[in-house]
Protein backbone atom coordinates (compact mmCIF):
# COMPACT_ATOMS: atom_id res chain seq x y z
CA UNK A 1 0.00 0.00 0.00
CA UNK A 2 1.82 3.62 -1.13
CA UNK A 3 2.15 5.83 1.30
CA UNK A 4 1.14 8.65 -1.32
CA UNK A 5 -2.68 9.78 -1.83
CA UNK A 6 -3.56 8.84 -5.36
CA UNK A 7 -2.78 11.89 -7.24
CA UNK A 8 0.82 11.45 -5.99
CA UNK A 9 1.27 7.62 -7.17
CA UNK A 10 -0.26 8.65 -10.43
CA UNK A 11 2.43 11.61 -10.98
CA UNK A 12 5.30 8.57 -9.74
CA UNK A 13 4.04 6.58 -12.51
CA UNK A 14 5.66 9.52 -14.86
CA UNK A 15 8.56 10.15 -13.16
CA UNK A 16 10.00 11.04 -17.00
CA UNK A 17 8.30 14.50 -17.09
CA UNK A 18 9.57 15.66 -14.24
CA UNK A 19 13.31 14.78 -15.33
CA UNK A 20 15.84 17.98 -15.57
CA UNK A 21 13.62 20.39 -14.45
CA UNK A 22 12.89 22.80 -11.29
CA UNK A 23 9.48 21.87 -9.80
CA UNK A 24 7.47 24.13 -8.02
CA UNK A 25 4.58 22.35 -6.27
CA UNK A 26 1.41 24.04 -5.71
CA UNK A 27 -2.01 22.96 -4.43
CA UNK A 28 -4.04 20.26 -2.72
CA UNK A 29 -0.82 18.13 -1.63
CA UNK A 30 -0.19 16.70 1.39
CA UNK A 31 2.51 13.91 1.35
CA UNK A 32 5.63 13.36 1.04
CA UNK A 33 5.96 12.80 -2.69
CA UNK A 34 8.01 15.85 -3.25
CA UNK A 35 10.54 14.92 -1.38
CA UNK A 36 10.79 11.71 -3.06
CA UNK A 37 10.38 14.05 -6.72
CA UNK A 38 13.54 16.14 -5.75
CA UNK A 39 15.98 12.52 -6.50
CA UNK A 40 14.49 12.84 -9.83
CA UNK A 41 14.34 16.20 -11.00
CA UNK A 42 16.97 19.52 -10.59
CA UNK A 43 15.32 21.05 -7.85
CA UNK A 44 12.03 21.16 -5.81
CA UNK A 45 9.98 23.99 -4.30
CA UNK A 46 6.74 23.48 -2.83
CA UNK A 47 4.83 26.45 -2.49
CA UNK A 48 1.67 25.83 -0.01
CA UNK A 49 -1.24 27.79 1.79
CA UNK A 50 -1.63 25.13 4.34
CA UNK A 51 0.62 25.71 7.43
CA UNK A 52 0.64 21.78 8.53
CA UNK A 53 1.55 20.75 5.59
CA UNK A 54 4.46 23.39 5.71
CA UNK A 55 5.74 22.47 9.14
CA UNK A 56 5.43 18.93 7.77
CA UNK A 57 8.13 19.46 5.40
CA UNK A 58 10.10 21.58 7.04
CA UNK A 59 13.05 18.83 8.13
CA UNK A 60 13.23 17.92 4.66
CA UNK A 61 16.14 19.93 3.65
CA UNK A 62 16.18 18.30 -0.09
CA UNK A 63 13.21 20.62 -1.16
CA UNK A 64 12.18 24.39 0.04
CA UNK A 65 8.78 24.82 1.48
CA UNK A 66 7.46 28.27 0.77
CA UNK A 67 4.28 28.93 2.95
CA UNK A 68 2.10 32.10 2.19
CA UNK A 69 -1.23 33.81 0.28
CA UNK A 70 0.92 34.82 -2.65
CA UNK A 71 3.92 33.17 -4.15
CA UNK A 72 6.65 36.06 -4.51
CA UNK A 73 9.38 34.53 -3.95
CA UNK A 74 12.47 34.49 -6.76
CA UNK A 75 12.39 31.21 -8.28
CA UNK A 76 14.09 28.90 -11.28
CA UNK A 77 10.79 26.92 -11.94
CA UNK A 78 10.26 25.93 -15.05
CA UNK A 79 7.83 23.52 -14.50
CA UNK A 80 4.43 23.48 -11.75
CA UNK A 81 3.37 20.04 -9.93
CA UNK A 82 -0.39 20.97 -9.81
CA UNK A 83 -2.35 19.70 -7.39
CA UNK A 84 -5.89 20.23 -8.48
CA UNK A 85 -7.55 21.78 -5.69
CA UNK A 86 -10.97 20.99 -3.55
CA UNK A 87 -12.56 24.86 -4.71
CA UNK A 88 -12.23 25.05 -7.94
CA UNK A 89 -11.89 29.33 -7.89
CA UNK A 90 -8.72 28.17 -5.81
CA UNK A 91 -7.29 26.66 -8.93
CA UNK A 92 -8.18 29.56 -10.68
CA UNK A 93 -6.39 31.96 -8.44
CA UNK A 94 -3.67 29.62 -8.63
CA UNK A 95 -2.92 29.41 -12.14
CA UNK A 96 -3.60 33.32 -12.18
CA UNK A 97 -0.68 33.65 -9.89
CA UNK A 98 1.79 30.67 -11.17
CA UNK A 99 1.91 31.64 -14.55
CA UNK A 100 2.38 35.14 -14.04
CA UNK A 101 5.11 34.34 -11.91
CA UNK A 102 6.70 31.89 -14.24
CA UNK A 103 5.73 33.29 -17.58
CA UNK A 104 6.14 31.74 -21.17
CA UNK A 105 7.61 28.22 -21.65
CA UNK A 106 6.63 26.80 -18.37
CA UNK A 107 5.30 23.35 -18.36
CA UNK A 108 2.84 22.42 -16.33
CA UNK A 109 1.71 18.80 -15.12
CA UNK A 110 -1.94 19.00 -13.33
CA UNK A 111 -2.79 15.77 -11.41
CA UNK A 112 -6.24 15.31 -9.21
CA UNK A 113 -9.11 13.07 -8.40
CA UNK A 114 -11.77 12.75 -10.66
CA UNK A 115 -14.67 13.28 -8.95
CA UNK A 116 -12.75 16.85 -7.74
CA UNK A 117 -13.50 18.18 -10.64
CA UNK A 118 -9.67 18.28 -12.55
CA UNK A 119 -11.36 17.94 -15.75
CA UNK A 120 -11.93 21.78 -15.50
CA UNK A 121 -8.39 21.80 -16.35
CA UNK A 122 -9.26 21.63 -19.64
CA UNK A 123 -10.85 24.99 -20.04
CA UNK A 124 -8.92 26.84 -17.44
CA UNK A 125 -5.60 26.41 -18.74
CA UNK A 126 -6.88 27.18 -22.27
CA UNK A 127 -5.87 31.59 -22.08
CA UNK A 128 -2.36 30.02 -21.26
CA UNK A 129 -1.90 27.13 -23.78
CA UNK A 130 -2.09 23.22 -24.70
CA UNK A 131 -3.23 21.56 -22.02
CA UNK A 132 -3.55 17.23 -22.50
CA UNK A 133 -4.27 14.25 -20.30
CA UNK A 134 -1.78 11.46 -20.89
CA UNK A 135 -2.77 8.88 -18.09
CA UNK A 136 -5.46 8.12 -15.45
CA UNK A 137 -5.29 5.51 -13.08
CA UNK A 138 -6.25 5.61 -9.15
CA UNK A 139 -9.91 7.38 -10.26
CA UNK A 140 -7.14 10.51 -10.89
CA UNK A 141 -6.10 11.88 -13.95
CA UNK A 142 -2.56 13.29 -15.02
CA UNK A 143 -2.66 16.46 -17.16
CA UNK A 144 0.36 17.81 -19.63
CA UNK A 145 0.87 21.53 -20.77
CA UNK A 146 2.97 24.44 -21.77
CA UNK A 147 2.03 27.93 -20.96
CA UNK A 148 2.39 29.90 -24.49
CA UNK A 149 0.71 32.94 -23.52
CA UNK A 150 1.93 35.41 -21.22
CA UNK A 151 -0.11 36.02 -18.08
CA UNK A 152 -1.47 39.25 -17.02
CA UNK A 153 0.12 40.69 -13.74
CA UNK A 154 -1.06 39.07 -10.71
CA UNK A 155 -1.88 41.37 -7.84
CA UNK A 156 -3.91 39.42 -4.76
CA UNK A 157 -6.14 42.23 -3.54
CA UNK A 158 -7.60 42.06 -7.14
CA UNK A 159 -8.63 38.23 -5.89
CA UNK A 160 -10.62 39.63 -2.59
CA UNK A 161 -14.35 39.30 -2.88
CA UNK A 162 -16.34 41.57 -0.75
CA UNK A 163 -19.98 40.91 0.73
CA UNK A 164 -21.74 42.47 3.41
CA UNK A 165 -22.39 41.06 7.07
CA UNK A 166 -25.42 42.88 9.12
CA UNK A 167 -25.65 41.64 12.69
CA UNK A 168 -27.54 43.75 15.32
CA UNK A 169 -27.53 46.90 13.47
CA UNK A 170 -24.14 46.91 12.23
CA UNK A 171 -23.09 46.51 8.60
CA UNK A 172 -19.20 44.75 8.40
CA UNK A 173 -17.68 44.32 5.65
CA UNK A 174 -16.07 40.99 5.05
CA UNK A 175 -12.79 39.84 2.70
CA UNK A 176 -12.55 36.72 1.19
CA UNK A 177 -9.78 34.84 -1.05
CA UNK A 178 -10.83 32.05 -2.96
CA UNK A 179 -10.79 28.79 -1.14
CA UNK A 180 -12.06 30.38 2.17
CA UNK A 181 -14.51 29.06 4.07
CA UNK A 182 -17.30 31.53 4.05
CA UNK A 183 -15.96 32.48 0.58
CA UNK A 184 -18.96 35.11 0.07
CA UNK A 185 -21.71 34.73 2.51
CA UNK A 186 -22.70 34.44 5.98
CA UNK A 187 -22.95 30.63 7.37
CA UNK A 188 -26.00 29.76 9.41
CA UNK A 189 -23.75 27.64 11.47
CA UNK A 190 -21.30 30.72 12.39
CA UNK A 191 -24.78 32.89 13.21
CA UNK A 192 -26.01 30.81 15.57
CA UNK A 193 -23.31 30.47 17.63
CA UNK A 194 -22.76 34.96 17.52
CA UNK A 195 -26.06 34.26 18.42
CA UNK A 196 -25.66 32.24 21.75
CA UNK A 197 -22.52 34.28 22.55
CA UNK A 198 -21.85 35.46 26.15
CA UNK A 199 -20.86 38.90 27.26
CA UNK A 200 -16.64 38.26 26.36
CA UNK A 201 -13.70 40.08 27.92
CA UNK A 202 -9.99 39.22 28.04
CA UNK A 203 -7.81 37.30 25.80
CA UNK A 204 -10.32 35.84 23.14
CA UNK A 205 -9.22 33.58 20.30
CA UNK A 206 -11.23 32.88 17.24
CA UNK A 207 -9.94 29.48 16.21
CA UNK A 208 -10.17 28.47 12.68
CA UNK A 209 -11.12 32.02 11.73
CA UNK A 210 -11.91 32.04 7.75
CA UNK A 211 -12.43 34.96 6.33
CA UNK A 212 -13.16 36.42 9.69
CA UNK A 213 -16.54 36.84 9.72
CA UNK A 214 -17.10 35.57 13.76
CA UNK A 215 -13.94 37.43 14.82
CA UNK A 216 -15.31 40.58 13.36
CA UNK A 217 -18.22 40.25 14.80
CA UNK A 218 -17.35 40.11 18.30
CA UNK A 219 -14.58 42.40 18.23
CA UNK A 220 -17.33 45.31 17.33
CA UNK A 221 -19.78 44.36 20.03
CA UNK A 222 -16.66 43.65 22.82
CA UNK A 223 -14.31 46.36 21.59
CA UNK A 224 -12.63 46.13 25.30
CA UNK A 225 -11.49 42.41 24.02
CA UNK A 226 -7.65 41.29 23.36
CA UNK A 227 -8.71 39.75 19.84
CA UNK A 228 -6.77 36.69 18.22
CA UNK A 229 -7.42 34.83 15.32
CA UNK A 230 -5.96 32.09 14.05
CA UNK A 231 -6.52 29.42 11.44
CA UNK A 232 -4.33 26.72 9.32
CA UNK A 233 -4.62 28.71 6.12
CA UNK A 234 -2.52 31.22 3.94
CA UNK A 235 -5.84 32.39 2.22
CA UNK A 236 -7.75 32.46 5.72
CA UNK A 237 -5.27 34.18 7.72
CA UNK A 238 -4.84 37.16 4.70
CA UNK A 239 -8.79 37.40 4.40
CA UNK A 240 -9.07 37.93 8.20
CA UNK A 241 -6.60 40.43 8.25
CA UNK A 242 -8.18 42.52 5.27
CA UNK A 243 -11.73 41.84 7.12
CA UNK A 244 -10.44 43.70 10.07
CA UNK A 245 -8.74 46.30 8.18
CA UNK A 246 -12.23 47.06 5.97
CA UNK A 247 -14.04 47.57 9.09
CA UNK A 248 -11.08 49.50 11.24
CA UNK A 249 -10.76 47.05 13.93
CA UNK A 250 -7.38 45.66 15.46
CA UNK A 251 -6.74 42.22 16.36
CA UNK A 252 -3.73 39.38 15.45
CA UNK A 253 -3.93 36.79 12.99
CA UNK A 254 -1.45 34.67 11.97
CA UNK A 255 -1.36 31.06 11.01
CA UNK A 256 -1.35 28.12 13.56
CA UNK A 257 -1.54 23.77 13.16
CA UNK A 258 -3.77 23.79 16.25
CA UNK A 259 -2.51 25.04 18.75
CA UNK A 260 1.04 25.08 17.39
CA UNK A 261 1.50 29.09 17.11
CA UNK A 262 -1.31 29.96 20.02
CA UNK A 263 -0.70 31.36 23.44
CA UNK A 264 -1.92 30.15 26.55
CA UNK A 265 -3.67 32.49 28.39
CA UNK A 266 -7.17 32.83 26.04
CA UNK A 267 -10.18 33.57 28.76
CA UNK A 268 -12.83 32.64 25.99
CA UNK A 269 -12.04 30.44 23.16
CA UNK A 270 -14.40 30.44 20.09
CA UNK A 271 -14.86 28.19 17.34
CA UNK A 272 -16.83 27.03 14.37
CA UNK A 273 -14.42 24.39 13.65
CA UNK A 274 -13.51 23.25 10.33
CA UNK A 275 -13.39 19.09 9.26
CA UNK A 276 -13.41 19.03 5.60
CA UNK A 277 -9.74 18.17 4.82
CA UNK A 278 -9.61 17.60 1.16
CA UNK A 279 -12.30 16.03 -0.10
CA UNK A 280 -12.65 13.53 2.65
CA UNK A 281 -14.03 14.59 6.16
CA UNK A 282 -11.56 15.33 9.16
CA UNK A 283 -12.41 15.51 12.69
CA UNK A 284 -8.72 14.95 14.25
CA UNK A 285 -7.89 18.64 13.94
CA UNK A 286 -11.64 19.60 15.87
CA UNK A 287 -10.96 16.35 18.66
CA UNK A 288 -7.24 18.30 19.38
CA UNK A 289 -8.50 20.96 19.53
CA UNK A 290 -11.43 20.52 22.25
CA UNK A 291 -9.41 18.10 24.38
CA UNK A 292 -5.78 20.33 24.33
CA UNK A 293 -8.18 23.38 25.09
CA UNK A 294 -8.40 24.09 28.82
CA UNK A 295 -4.53 23.82 28.38
CA UNK A 296 -4.43 26.78 26.04
CA UNK A 297 -6.61 28.72 28.67
CA UNK A 298 -6.20 30.64 32.10
CA UNK A 299 -7.99 29.64 35.06
CA UNK A 300 -11.34 31.33 34.22
CA UNK A 301 -11.29 29.75 30.75
CA UNK A 302 -14.39 29.01 28.63
CA UNK A 303 -14.80 27.20 25.59
CA UNK A 304 -18.06 27.79 23.06
CA UNK A 305 -18.41 25.97 19.86
CA UNK A 306 -20.91 25.55 16.94
CA UNK A 307 -20.61 21.74 15.58
CA UNK A 308 -23.47 19.90 13.46
CA UNK A 309 -25.74 18.08 15.72
CA UNK A 310 -24.49 14.74 14.35
CA UNK A 311 -20.74 14.95 15.89
CA UNK A 312 -20.05 13.51 19.07
CA UNK A 313 -17.91 16.21 20.49
CA UNK A 314 -19.39 16.70 23.82
CA UNK A 315 -18.14 13.93 25.41
CA UNK A 316 -14.41 15.18 24.43
CA UNK A 317 -15.48 18.33 26.04
CA UNK A 318 -16.35 16.76 29.09
CA UNK A 319 -13.54 14.89 29.40
CA UNK A 320 -11.32 17.92 28.66
CA UNK A 321 -13.00 20.18 31.36
CA UNK A 322 -15.44 17.93 33.39
CA UNK A 323 -18.87 19.78 32.10
CA UNK A 324 -20.22 20.42 29.13
CA UNK A 325 -23.54 22.00 28.04
CA UNK A 326 -25.55 22.82 24.97
CA UNK A 327 -26.50 26.50 25.17
CA UNK A 328 -28.25 25.61 21.41
CA UNK A 329 -29.68 23.57 19.07
CA UNK A 330 -31.61 23.62 15.89
CA UNK A 331 -31.73 20.37 13.67
CA UNK A 332 -28.68 20.94 12.26
CA UNK A 333 -26.43 22.72 14.50
CA UNK A 334 -25.51 22.81 18.61
CA UNK A 335 -23.79 25.40 20.84
CA UNK A 336 -21.61 23.69 23.15
CA UNK A 337 -20.17 25.36 26.31
CA UNK A 338 -17.53 24.11 28.93
CA UNK A 339 -15.69 26.06 31.85
CA UNK A 340 -12.77 25.18 33.38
Amino acid sequence: MSAYIAPSQIAERQLAYFAGKHVLVAGESEDLFPVELAQHCESVTVFTTNYGYHRQLAPYSQISSVFGADFNQPTQADMVLLYWPKAKAEAEFLLAMLMAKLGVDTEIVVVGENRSGIKSIEKMFKPYGPITKFDSARRCSFYWGKCLEQAPDFHLEEWFKSYQVNYKQHALTIKSLPGVFSHGQFDVGSQLLLDTLPTLTGKVLDFGCGAGVIGSVMATLNPEIELEMCDISALAVASSQATLEANQLTGRVFASDVYSDTGSDYRFIISNPPFHAGLDTSYSATETLLAKAPQQQNKDGELVIVANSFLKYPPIIEQAYGNCETLNKTSKFAIYHAKK
